[in-house]
C-alpha cells in the first residue's frame, strides 16, 4: 500500500506557471471585436498605442467612474512624462479596480496620488549628463558606457529615470532632445573607438524596440567593428509591454539575431536587458515571444524597479522572479526607485528593499536571484542596497561610497518623506534642517568607515579584529556595518 505524502519543506506554490491565455484586450469596449491575429500584429499595436491623454479618456469613458476619469485628466496635467501606453498594457489593466492595479500605477497618473517631491530631488538625479563626454553617451565606469540611441519608448513609465530627456515636453517640463541622428551616433562611436579601455556598451534611450531593423544592424555592426568591445547590451522594455513584436516583426528579430551571431563568432556577447516589474505583465503571449529569442540563443536579463503598490511585497517579488525564470529570463537587478520628479508616490524605502531581498534570497536558485541595488544619486552608480556606510531610518538618509568612481565622495539616497516616522517628517519640513541632516549622515558615514577600516587593513589579506557580539549595539547593523 502506498503512503500519502505529507507536505514537505520542498512543496511550493507553482502559480507562477499559470500564464494568462485569453483575449483579455476584449474587455476594453473599443477592442471587443479585435481577434487574436490582429492583436498580435505589432503594427496594429503601434498604430493603436495611446499617445494623448484625450485617447485615454475616450477609451475609459464607459468603463470607469466619472470621478476616476477626472482624476486621470488632472493627473496628466501634473505628470513629468507624456503618455504612451500600448494596447497590450492597456488591456491587461483591471479597470474594475483601477486605483490599485499594478499596471495602471506604472503608466497612468492620478492627481489624487501625487505627493510633494523630495527636497533633495534633481531632474537628472543620477547626473548622467555630467558624465557625458559627447552627446548621448554616458561614461561613468571605466570599462562601460551607456549609448542613448534615441529619446522615444514603446511606452512611457511614470517613474522614468531619464524623464529629463525621454518623451515630449509636458505642461510643466521642457526636455533635452536625443532624437535618432546618425551624425550624433558617429561622434559616439568615434569616442568609443578612441577609448581602448571601454569593453561594455549598453544601447538604450529611449528604447531600442523603437529602432528600425536596419538601425539595429547599423549600431550593432559599428560596435562589433571596434576590436576592444567585448559586450553589447540592447536595453528594451519591449518584451514586457509589446511582446508580439518578437512574434510578428521578423525583420527586427532577424537583425538582432544576425548581430548576435556575428558577435558570437567574434567572442563578443550580445544580449537583451529588459524590464518586467510585475508577474501580471507576463502572459502566454510573453512566453511565446521570449521563446523566439531563447530558440535563437539570445540571452535576456531583467532589471526591475521597486515600485510602491506594484512589487514592494516579498510574495509579489518572489512570484515575479520565479515567473521570469520560467520564461527563460534571468532576474538581474531590482533597483530601489530613483528620485524622479512627479513620482514620489511610487518610491519605497531602502529598508523595504532589504526586507524583500532577505525573503527572496533562498526561494529559488542563486543564479536566478536578482541583486537589489541603489543607483546612487549624484553619479555614484549602482551600489548593493546593503552596502551603505550609514542608514538613518528616522531621516531616511542612506550614505554610499563608490571607490571605483570617486574614492573620496559620499553619495546620499533619501527615502520618501511620507514613509518616515513623524520626527523625520518634521525635520524635512524645515528647510533649515536639510543641510544639517546630510551633514549628520556624512559624519556618521565617515565614523563608520573609520571603524570598518580598523577591523580590516586593505592589502593585508586578513581581518585585523572583528567586534565581539557585546561590542555591537542592537541597531548597529542598520547604520554602519556593510559586510
Amino acid at each position: 500500500m502506498g503512503k500519502t505524502m505529507g507536505k514537505s519543506k520542498h512543496d511550493f506554490d507553482t502559480s507562477h506557471r499559470d500564464l494568462l491565455n485569453e483575449p483579455f484586450w476584449q474587455r476594453v469596449p473599443a477592442w471587443k471585436d479585435v481577434d487574436e491575429e490582429t492583436f498580435l500584429d505589432w503594427t496594429w499595436q503601434a498604430k493603436n498605442t495611446v499617445t494623448r491623454p484625450q485617447q485615454v479618456l475616450k477609451l475609459l469613458e464607459d468603463i470607469v467612474t466619472p470621478e476616476f476619469l477626472e482624476d486621470v485628466r488632472q493627473g496628466f496635467r501634473r505628470a513629468s512624462m507624456s503618455v504612451r501606453v500600448s494596447p497590450y498594457v492597456f488591456g491587461l489593466i483591471d479597470w474594475d479596480q483601477p486605483y490599485t492595479d499594478p499596471l495602471r500605477i506604472q503608466f497612468v497618473p492620478l492627481a489624487s496620488r501625487f505627493t510633494k517631491d523630495h527636497p533633495m530631488l534633481r531632474f537628472d538625479s543620477l547626473c548622467e549628463q555630467k558624465d557625458s563626454p559627447v552627446p548621448g553617451l554616458t561614461h561613468r565606469y571605466s570599462d562601460k558606457a551607456l549609448f542613448l540611441a534615441m529619446d522615444t519608448c514603446t511606452v512611457y513609465c511614470r517613474y522614468c529615470t531619464r524623464s529629463y530627456a525621454v518623451g515630449s515636453d509636458t505642461e510643466d517640463y521642457e526636455k533635452m532632445q536625443l532624437r535618432v541622428n546618425r551624425e550624433r551616433w558617429q561622434v559616439a562611436f568615434d569616442y568609443i573607438r578612441n577609448t581602448p579601455y571601454l569593453e561594455d556598451i549598453v544601447i538604450s534611450g529611449g528604447d531600442t524596440y523603437q529602432l528600425k531593423a536596419d538601425q539595429v544592424t547599423e549600431i550593432g555592426h559599428a560596435l562589433l567593428d571596434i576590436p576592444h568591445i567585448r559586450r553589447i547590451r540592447f536595453a528594451t522594455k519591449g518584451p514586457a509591454i509589446m511582446p508580439m513584436k518578437l512574434l510578428t516583426d521578423h525583420d527586427w528579430v532577424d537583425a538582432l539575431t544576425e548581430v548576435m551571431e556575428r558577435g558570437r563568432k567574434q567572442n563578443v556577447e550580445v544580449c537583451i536587458h529588459t524590464h518586467f516589474n510585475h508577474p501580471k505583465e507576463i502572459t502566454d503571449i510573453t512566453r511565446r515571444a521570449l521563446g523566439v529569442l531563447f530558440e535563437r540563443g539570445i540571452t535576456v536579463r531583467n532589471q526591475s524597479v521597486l515600485v510602491r503598490g506594484v512589487n514592494d511585497s516579498p510574495e509579489i517579488m518572489k512570484q515575479l522572479v520565479r515567473r521570469l525564470a520560467y520564461v527563460n529570463v534571468h532576474p538581474y537587478y531590482v533597483y530601489v526607485h530613483d528620485l524622479v520628479k512627479g513620482a514620489e508616490d511610487l518610491r519605497t524605502t531602502v529598508a523595504t528593499a532589504l526586507a524583500i531581498e532577505k525573503v527572496v534570497r533562498g526561494s529559488t536558485a542563486g543564479f536566478k536571484t536578482p541583486t537589489f541595488v541603489v543607483d546612487a544619486p549624484g553619479g555614484g552608480g549602482k551600489r548593493d542596497a546593503h552596502s551603505f556606510e550609514h542608514y538613518d531610518r528616522e531621516t531616511g538618509v542612506s550614505v554610499y561610497r563608490s571607490p571605483s568612481v570617486d574614492a573620496d565622495q559620499y553619495y546620499f539616497y533619501c527615502d520618501p518623506v511620507a514613509l518616515l516616522p513623524e520626527s523625520g517628517q518634521k525635520r524635512w519640513a524645515d528647510p533649515s534642517q536639510h543641510d544639517l541632516i546630510l551633514k549628520e549622515a556624512e559624519e556618521a558615514a565617515r565614523s563608520a568607515q573609520l571603524k570598518s577600516e580598523s577591523f580590516y587593513r586593505p592589502g593585508s589579506g586578513h581581518l585585523v579584529r572583528l567586534p565581539s557580539a557585546g561590542e555591537i549595539e542592537p541597531d548597529e547593523d542598520v547604520t554602519s556595518h556593510t559586510g
